[in-house]
């Protein structure tokens, strides 16, 4: 990827994504997903979520996505830490706090090819210190997937996507150069930004920014606080998308068909006969 930001893209779109209520006791902001946007693809959901024990997301499954978490959500995965899950040909899982007190975090689901929605279940992990990070003239960046500043993600993303965790110091501004065939956005964390053209309205938390054509995101912090934003960006896969909660396939009848696994515990859902995870149980869910 060229280190070269020649055309900017501009904001084609934004909106303030709002508190709700999911699972159990926790509240979300989910950009992605929801009436405004319900797909863009390849990105299926983008939520901010906040909760505290015992509430959470007890035990439910995937099929066909790639999904993401960081900052603290569960067992080891503690804050600033990594957790990309393939569900595949499917998965359940639990998203419960770990410790006392709020946990906050960001959970993305990708969606997979065709071709690759009934592979085997995978998961990626890192801690926080493990992460690749770069600095440069009060820019610092976490790499979580793609490269910025030099530094490239060990993680492995099989719809190729690029994830970069940014924390501007006032005054500071970047050029991050995005595959022109890609989609892309931001979504802002902390404080406030200028996306795209410098003479922009500066863009506050909570806003999921949409960009446009080009080849690169243009940003600058011209507030005294510092901005924190992610950039997710991805390829595109041009292909149906039929989803029903956290099943997520081509057509109606793969939605189908995943349900009838899913209750009768077959062609992927072998495991989940006899399974419950500790927090569910611990939580008496």
């Amino acid at each position: 990827m060229s280190n070269v930001v020649r055309e900017p893209r501009p904001v084609v779109r934004k909106f303030l994504a709002r508190p709700q209520r999911e699972g159990v006791g926790a509240t979300v902001r989910r950009s992605i997903g929801r009436f405004e946007l319900k797909y863009f693809d390849p990105f299926l959901v983008l939520d901010e979520f906040s909760v505290s024990a015992p509430g959470g997301f007890p035990d439910h499954p995937h099929r066909g996505v790639t999904h993401e978490d960081f900052e603290g959500h569960k067992g080891t995965i503690e804050a600033g830490d990594v957790q990309w899950m393939t569900a595949g040909r499917g998965i359940v899982h639990s998203e419960m706090p770990a410790a006392e007190g709020t946990q906050k975090g960001l959970q993305l689901w990708i969606n997979l090819s065709s071709k690759y929605k009934m592979i085997e279940p995978r998961y990626q992990e890192m801690n926080s210190n493990d992460i690749a990070e770069a600095a440069k003239d009060g820019v610092q960046v976490r790499v979580i997937a793609g490269e910025s500043l030099g530094v490239e993600s060990p993680i492995y993303t099989r719809t190729p996507t690029m994830y970069l965790d940014f924390t501007l110091n006032p005054g500071a501004r970047i050029r991050q150069p995005i595959p022109e065939s890609w989609n892309a956005f931001v979504y802002v964390l902390e404080g406030e930004g200028i996306f795209g053209k410098s003479q922009s309205s500066p863009i506050s938390a909570h806003h999921l920014v949409l960009l446009g054509s080009g080849d690169g995101l243009k940003a600058r912090n011209k507030s005294s606080k510092s901005l924190r934003f992610i950039l997710v960006g991805g390829e595109p896969l041009g292909e149906p998308v039929v989803q029903q909660g956290p099943f997520v396939m081509n057509s109606q009848e793969q939605i189908d068909q995943t349900i009838e696994d899913y209750e009768n515990y077959t062609n992927g859902f072998e495991k989940a006969r006899h399974w419950k995870s500790e927090s569910t149980i611990d939580y008496g869910y």
